[in-house]
């Protein structure tokens, strides 16, 4: 891609307005907590701690706001904690520009190095910088930094208060996750309907994953419809795509085939029901024709093998969804009447997370880490800014580096994105603040009204689109530094100036030090391939030696296979918007080979579905299978790695040996017919994209 086409690409994503649901109880809670902070403050410590303590109560509400599934208390002191120490440590180096320039490098550099624990981190670190760089530049002394210190993580004390108050969905972040678990699940049995072979996007599962690890003080208060219901839907998923996989023994046409038509269809409607019932916690209500329609006794005389197993499973799995997912008390009791949580993904608390975040950043501090390389970027741009800011004649001069420090990830699309984003919204919301201001000249307390009612614009808007909150954030920042008088002779101009110039600061960093995503993409492919074959061997090997469908082992290779597959797909995404060239992988050849993997996974959950139960007959011949498939998969992630040409000599010699006796399991002897096939068509994709032309 050029860079024009790239440029246009990322302007047009970062102005896009996305259609979210909204959440005005939540953002009213947030503005009550604001307009609480900012009211009492300035009714009794005046303008200038109003404004540090309203930048507290302002943050501290965004970071409720973020996608977590920590307690949105914790988010908000943890907040405003980090906050108070950022503004003191401003405080105390601001009256000294060089000793204020070595914090801010040093505070900037950390910052960055926040997103190796996740974009929560990041974005609560890169505000804090931005917010820092704003409340030093108000009349204080080092007397009183501590003072303001507090009142701003007094803020943060407030938000945390009301979100347990007045407490808006609780617990719903984790329903909604399973809900669209299920829903997602409820998707792929339709479209299985129509396409017996359609693929499925992991995405979701991972995502009720992260959300049941809870604290153990979390496990003791979880509502007991989220229990459990995750756990089924994984069960599920490969039951679904055995029961209507050709490959399996149901044929494409005739009275079988209809008869799984039906039952996928039932299940979709299940599923469904089961998805409205835990996102509204209401009570499970499915559809009677579709329960009917997977209790009929058709279907052992219509299915036979391992397609009539598949439906009798999936029947009894979602019987169990549906108990499980009721909401009503005693509906659906921990099994064997173990305690409430004892199913609990244990989750650190925040003080346990310590270490383990910092192993993180230690783990980005290492050269070529796109983390790393976002720290030093952002470091020296933010740097770069506030000098010229300062220099420059137009006085406040923190616009230049709080834009590049708001706007700078990671990669390249969301950076760019970011910055004609931030620069439209900045342009509308200072526009419209500074000539309320100028023209109306406001009070400290009208100005605080408006400054929370643009916050409450902001907390409404901010999942809609970057650009729609930076106008109010905006608004927010001019009419908040015109109750304490400061600011009031800039004008727009200056302002829009000084924001254009911390965008383009931020996108010629990336130009100047890029850390694209398109060179790694081969990487990533081979950690797919390598993960993809060990999940396939382990589950292989199954069959030689049964451990069950429950069986950890299986579980923890899905597991790694998945989160492969997600980093491959997110980096193919933002590589798309890179204005870089293939460098060994075309677009063809990326779409051909994430095809040609997915597939493979496919086959190897369809072995999954069909697990013997332990202490069942023994298949020799898998053994075999699953250490030629750990073999060539191994060798051949190896060559795609180093560019070169994947062999698969292994397993083709395995294969050829059972065509004159194969194994005593059919289902077995397809799979590795169909797995052999998904690995030739990858390295058929991969030699594509090295020939010229």
């Amino acid at each position: 891609m050029s860079w024009l086409r790239a440029l246009k690409e990322t302007a047009r994503s970062g102005l896009t307005v996305e259609r979210q649901r909204l959440e005005p109880a939540a953002a009213a809670r947030g503005a009550l907590g604001l307009a609480l902070v900012v009211g009492l403050s300035l009714a009794l410590f005046g303008p200038t701690v109003a404004v540090s303590s309203a930048f507290g109560a302002f943050q501290a509400a965004i970071a409720t706001f973020q996608r977590s599934w920590r307690p949105r208390p914790t988010l908000a002191l943890a907040s405003g904690a980090s906050l108070a120490v950022s503004t003191f440590l401003g405080y105390l180096t601001g009256a000294h520009q060089v000793l204020f320039l070595a914090l801010l490098l040093a505070w900037t550099f950390l910052s960055g190095l926040a997103w190796a624990a996740g974009p929560t981190a990041g974005i609560i670190a890169s505000s804090n910088v931005a917010i820092m760089l704003v409340t030093v530049t108000l009349p204080t002394s080092v007397a009183t930094a501590a003072g303001h210190a507090v009142t701003i993580f007094a803020g943060g004390v407030v938000q945390a208060a009301l979100v347990v108050l007045l407490p808006v969905r609780r617990w719903g972040a984790q329903r909604d996750a399973l809900a669209d678990a299920l829903a997602a699940e409820a998707d792929y049995a339709r479209r299985l309907r129509h396409d017996p072979v359609a693929p499925f996007d992991p995405v979701p599962l991972m995502t009720a994953r992260s959300a049941a690890a809870v604290t153990p003080r979390q496990a003791r208060t979880r509502p007991p419809e989220l229990h459990g219901a995750r756990g089924l839907a994984e069960r599920i998923r490969p039951v679904l795509a055995s029961l209507a996989d050709p490959a399996v023994g149901v044929p494409g046409a005739g009275p079988e085939r209809a008869r799984v038509r039906e039952l996928l269809g039932a299940a979709a409607e299940v599923l469904d029901a089961a998805a409205h019932a835990i996102r509204h916690g209401e009570p499970v209500a499915p559809p009677p024709p579709a329960l009917a329609a997977l209790r009929t006794p058709d279907t052992g005389a219509i299915l036979k093998g391992p397609s009539r197993r598949a439906a009798l499973r999936l029947a009894a799995l979602l019987g169990d969804v549906v108990e499980t997912a009721d909401p009503r008390p005693g509906a659906s009791p921990p099994p064997d009447g173990a305690p409430p949580g004892h199913d609990a993904r244990t989750r650190p608390t925040l003080l346990r997370l310590v270490p383990v975040v910092l192993a993180e950043v230690r783990a980005e501090l290492r050269p070529g880490s796109p983390v790393l390389r976002h720290a030093v970027r952002v470091s020296a741009v933010t740097a770069v800014g506030y000098l010229l800011g300062t220099w420059l004649p137009f006085g406040h001069g923190y616009w230049a580096p709080m834009a590049s420090v708001m706007v700078m990830r990671p990669d390249f699309s969301q950076t760019y994105a970011r910055s004609v984003a931030r620069f439209g919204g900045t342009l509308v919301g200072v526009a419209l603040a500074t000539a309320v201001v100028r023209s109306a000249h406001p009070g400290p307390y009208p100005s605080a009204a408006l400054a929370v009612a643009c916050a409450f614009g902001m907390y409404l808007l901010m999942r809609t689109g970057y650009a729609a909150a930076q106008t109010f954030v905006s608004a927010y920042v001019v009419f908040l530094l015109g109750m304490e008088g400061a600011g009031l002779t800039q004008t727009v101009r200056e302002r829009v100036l000084l924001t254009l110039l911390g965008g383009v600061l931020a996108m010629l960093s990336y130009a100047v030090y890029p850390a694209w995503e398109t060179p790694r993409l081969r990487g990533l492919l081979a950690d797919w391939l390598a993960s993809a074959g060990a999940f396939a061997a382990v589950v292989t090997a199954r069959y030689a030696d049964p451990a069950g469908p429950a069986d950890p082992d299986v579980r923890e290779a899905l597991l790694r296979t998945r989160a492969a597959r997600v980093a491959w797909q997110e980096a193919v995404a933002r590589a798309s918007h890179e204005p870089v060239r293939h460098r060994g992988l075309s677009h063809a050849a990326v779409e051909q080979a994430e095809q040609a993997l997915a597939e493979f996974g496919r086959v190897a959950m369809l072995l999954e579905a069909h697990l013997p139960e332990r202490g069942a007959p023994a298949v020799p011949a898998a053994a075999a299978l699953a250490e030629s498939l750990r073999r060539s998969t191994e060798r051949g992630a190896k060559e795609v790695r180093e560019r070169g040409e994947p062999h698969w000599d292994d397993l083709r010699e395995t294969v050829a040996a059972w065509s004159a006796g194969p194994p005593d399991h059919f289902l077995l002897h397809k799979g590795a017919v169909l797995l052999l096939d998904s690995l030739e068509e990858l390295g058929t994709a991969l030699m594509e994209s090295k020939r010229p032309g």
